[in-house]
């Protein structure tokens, strides 16, 4: 049997394929990366609930086994950062899959650092971001940046704006001519933390890396330290290491270098609960050399 003829190809047809073929490319990689900037905002940080015992008032089932929660006082627990109603024995195997409401989450500065930024949907809490844009816009030459106090009525304007305005808090220089402000006002969020940035359970590994003497030696157990840290306490002390690495590429200009800066940094970024005030004393160097490595090496550790 003889095949039957192929349909030839018209020019038309041969002169527009090239081109459907690239803006098919280019509507892929548009998709892709539209896809990596939505995935870049919206992390997927794992947050356990913040359970507290809750008297209801009519009748409520339990959001976990769908059984009815009886009693008429304390019938059950309530998640403060998303509103989850649950009996007490259920929230022992509840997963740890909160998504902070807004409507709970109602303030920026103390608030804990994972509820905050799944709350508002973002990688980084806003404070850190808009005062190290800001600060590196106009501020990296600035002498004694970071170790230079701003007035502490302003900066505590600053925290107020924040908890009031949020990523609509206005700190321009229209605002706040004085950079040092807005770098206090960064400490400050830093210092009111309930979980530090580098947490209580990481505390210990990190002073017994500062204790190491030998370079290489300390920069890998600095490495297997930061695999302690939650997600989004990492990538925000990764995007705060990058930021203090550049404001030492102006050293010549704002004559602080890492050794300065971890000064500054170490205690506010570090801090141990209940230790005596000698051992607290003690680490105050181990601090310092733990975040003037973290800097001197961000590079390479993140």
């Amino acid at each position: 049997m003889t095949p039957a003829p192929s349909k030839p190809t018209s020019p038309a047809s041969t002169f527009w394929q090239p081109i459907r073929s690239f803006a098919l490319s280019q509507l892929t990689s548009l998709v892709r990366r539209a896809t990596l900037r939505e995935s870049d905002l919206a992390p997927k940080y794992e947050k356990v609930h913040n359970f507290k015992v809750h008297t209801f008032r009519g009748p409520h089932w339990c959001e976990y086994c769908a059984n009815f929660m009886w009693g008429l006082i304390a019938q059950g627990v309530k998640c403060a950062d998303c509103g989850l109603n649950v009996h007490k024995q259920c929230s022992k195997v509840v997963p740890n899959d909160c998504q902070p409401d807004l409507r709970h989450v109602k303030k920026v500065y103390s608030c804990d650092l994972t509820t905050l930024v799944k709350a508002h949907n973002t990688k980084r809490p806003m404070v850190v971001d808009m005062c190290i844009q800001e600060i590196e816009a106009r501020g990296l030459q600035s002498e004694g940046l970071y170790r230079i106090s701003g007035f502490s009525e302003l900066i505590e304007d600053v925290k107020m704006a924040f908890d009031r305005d949020g990523e609509k808090a206005d700190i321009s220089s229209n605002a706040y001519e004085d950079i040092n402000i807005i770098t206090g006002a960064l400490k400050l969020y830093f210092r009111e933390l309930p979980i530090p940035l580098i947490t209580y359970d990481a505390y210990p590994r990190f002073i017994e890396t500062g204790k190491i003497t030998d370079p290489d030696k300390r920069l890998e157990s600095l490495h297997e330290a930061l695999k302690l840290l939650p997600p989004a306490h990492c990538e925000s002390l990764r995007y705060l290491m990058a930021h203090l690495k550049r404001v030492t590429e102006y050293e010549k200009d704002n004559l602080m270098s890492s050794e300065n800066l971890g000064i500054v940094f170490g205690p506010t970024l570090m801090r141990a609960p209940e230790l005596d005030a000698m051992t607290a004393l003690n680490d105050i160097r181990y601090q310092r050399l733990v975040v003037e490595t973290l800097i001197t090496n961000e590079d390479v550790l993140f």
